[in-house]
């Protein structure tokens, strides 16, 4: 058969898609894409063996290294100041799903300033206690192995901070937990925990205090911002080629993209 007529189908789904999309708002990566899929039937995913068998082992390590580098410190940065989880609704804590109800019952009869109290402490506890990570995070990436690489280079868009949260959440965990007490005694959550109590009155009755270990909840919840944010740090430097902010960044992920 001739060649031609092996290409002629792709060609043709491809001039459809075009006609059907302003040239103006044309994303050829999209409709390359899109044409790939209806004649093949199979998804046309970013990442090929030949995009990555075109990079170096060097190349392909190093450049992960340098995204998980810049996304773990984007993060620490970001929450490990003023405010960093208070005022940011992505990663802000919330109360235990245990006190929720007892959140409402304040906030009907007019104390809502008391649980709005108690939640800035447990934030500003997070927010004390992350920066103790980064050491943590260049230590365990800095461990990335060629086959750690390849697999996160062909996984999804979050497959780098599934690698950084697999191979160090434990550890971070243990580092962060004694982090998160000094912090909760020095901003006073304790103390505002029982006091949010004592102003519920009988709301409060009905909840067991002490059945909630808050030095556990707001570390667990320190470590999920924490990875949410390096999570979309990643997806950024991923899609937008403004974030990548170093020469070793663009060609890793050009390539593959």
């Amino acid at each position: 058969m001739s060649p031609l007529y092996k290409v002629l189908p792709t060609l043709i789904v491809i001039c459809a898609v075009l006609m059907a999309s302003p040239s103006s708002q044309a994303d050829w990566k999209s409709l390359l894409g899109k044409a790939h899929e209806a004649v093949t039937g199979e998804p046309q995913t970013g990442v090929t063996a030949t995009a990555i068998s075109a990079l170096s082992n060097s190349d392909m390590v190093d450049g992960l290294k340098q995204a998980l580098i810049q996304g773990s410190r984007a993060a620490v940065d970001t929450l490990g100041q003023e405010g960093g989880f208070l005022d940011n609704p992505q990663v802000r804590i919330p109360l235990p799903e245990k006190l929720q109800s007892l959140e409402t019952g304040l906030r009907a009869i007019g104390q809502g300033a008391v649980a709005d109290s108690f939640i800035t402490s447990m934030n500003q506890a997070a927010e004390q206690a992350v920066p103790q990570a980064t050491d943590l995070f260049v230590n365990t990436i800095s461990n990335m192995s060629l086959e750690d690489a390849q697999a996160v280079l062909k996984g999804p868009d979050d497959a780098a901070t599934q690698y950084l949260r697999e191979h160090s959440g434990a550890q971070l965990y243990d580092l962060m937990k004694p982090m998160v007490n000094d912090a909760t005694d020095k901003v006073g959550v304790t103390s505002a925990y029982k006091n949010m109590f004592s102003k519920a009155g009988f709301l409060g009755k009905t909840i067991d205090a002490d059945a909630i270990d808050l030095d556990n909840y707001v570390t667990e919840q320190a470590m999920n911002g924490l990875f949410e944010l390096i999570a979309a740090e990643e997806q950024r430097i991923r899609e937008d080629p403004v974030a990548r902010t170093t020469d070793l960044l663009k060609k890793v992920f050009s390539a593959v993209n």
